[in-house]
């Protein structure tokens, strides 16, 4: 085995590596966000400089959080290329210590930076990622537009069943525009169909104003407060509309559980959840992608096609782990296959091609 001082040496160059980058690229999404939300802001008076900083601030870790394997991946390249032009690899090598070995300490470095991340880093990125869409919805007062299948919630009531299919949507799904409900009764046949210009959640009903009432045999009738008891909570409808990038790690399964048994599709976050348990995988296959393009020694030169090289390999696998995350999403993979394949593909790949190089 390795020594705990070469294993201790190894794993802090990986983990500054990897903390120099990640923090560079984090400044510079926090530079970009900035800008463009001074553009933005730019003829709205109650928007100081402050403000749009500090909103951009909030923004930020979330982003920074989709780019952490790339930061991986630079920083265990930019680590193994400078121990070996310092030859220090090449002396442990010489002293009988193989790839596999010293490949440890950055491999459960990686693992430990992803349980960090899932653990710690994204519970708080998504908290302030839903601090800064409130504050930016009051801020532009902003309407979210819906196109005509994003919003379909089916529901329960003491009444029966109903559908809702809204147009628009403002306070986070508790204020709807252009809003068409289809009512059931409680053996599912269809009662009435009600047009309302907006509705609003209040208590254990929906407040829908300025309806059309339409019922099978009779003439439509006008009515001006129309009110559809519901099964969902406030909280309910407020987390059917956020992302699932912005709820919480620890949260999620109780937000599945809750989309579920609201009648609403949880297969976003399913796969959210199952792609933040792969996180750790996936960058342990970083790790190895990193060390099958960076470990050869380059006296002869060709550094900057080795890099270009897990550069590269490392956009290849972004690219198909977003493949199939979309194939998950559309729900022709199952969630656990969606986000577990991607990273154990690529660790297999990368331990064949170091097996290949090193071990011939």
């Amino acid at each position: 085995m390795i020594g705990k001082t070469l294993g201790l040496y190894i794993g802090s160059r990986f983990v500054k590596s990897v903390a120099v980058v990640f923090f560079t690229i984090f400044g510079l999404i926090y530079m970009v966000d900035f800008v463009e939300m001074l553009r933005r802001a730019g003829d709205n008076p109650h928007a100081s400089a402050g403000l749009v900083a500090a909103l951009s601030f909030l923004r930020t870790p979330a982003v920074s959080e989709q780019v952490l394997p790339f930061a991986v991946l630079f920083g265990a390249m930019a680590a193994f290329i400078n121990l070996t032009r310092k030859l220090e690899l090449v002396v442990a090598r010489a002293a009988g210590v193989s790839v596999w070995q010293f490949l440890t300490p950055p491999l459960l470095g990686a693992l430990a930076i992803g349980v960090l991340a899932i653990g710690i880093y994204n519970p708080v990125s998504a908290l302030m990622r839903q601090r800064a869409d409130a504050i930016e919805t009051n801020l532009f007062k902003s309407k979210l537009f819906l196109n005509d299948s994003s919003l379909w919630i089916r529901q329960k009531s003491r009444d029966g069943q109903s559908i809702l299919r809204a147009e628009t949507s403002a306070e986070q799904g508790l204020s709807l525009g252009a809003v068409s409900a289809y009512v059931f009764d409680n053996k599912g046949k269809f009662i009435e169909r009600v047009d309302a210009d907006n509705a609003r959640l209040v208590g254990p009903e929906w407040r829908l104003s300025h309806a059309t009432v339409t019922s099978p045999g009779l003439d439509p009738r006008l009515t001006e407060i129309y009110l559809l008891a519901t099964n969902l909570s406030p909280s309910q409808v407020v987390q059917s509309f956020v992302s699932p990038e912005s709820v919480p790690f620890w949260s999620l399964p109780r937000v599945v559980r809750d989309t579920e048994g609201a009648g609403l599709d949880a297969v976003g976050y399913r796969l959210r959840f199952q792609s933040l348990l792969a996180l750790p995988l996936l960058l342990a296959a970083m790790v190895l992608i990193a060390a099958s393009f960076s470990l050869k020694l380059s006296r002869m030169g060709g550094v900057g096609v080795l890099v270009m090289g897990g550069v590269g390999a490392g956009f290849v696998l972004y690219v198909a782990t977003k493949l199939v995350s979309d194939l998950g999403g559309a729900g022709v993979l199952s969630a656990p296959v969606a986000a577990w394949s991607p990273a154990i593909v690529a660790n297999m790949l990368g331990a064949l091609a170091l097996l290949n190089r090193e071990d011939g």
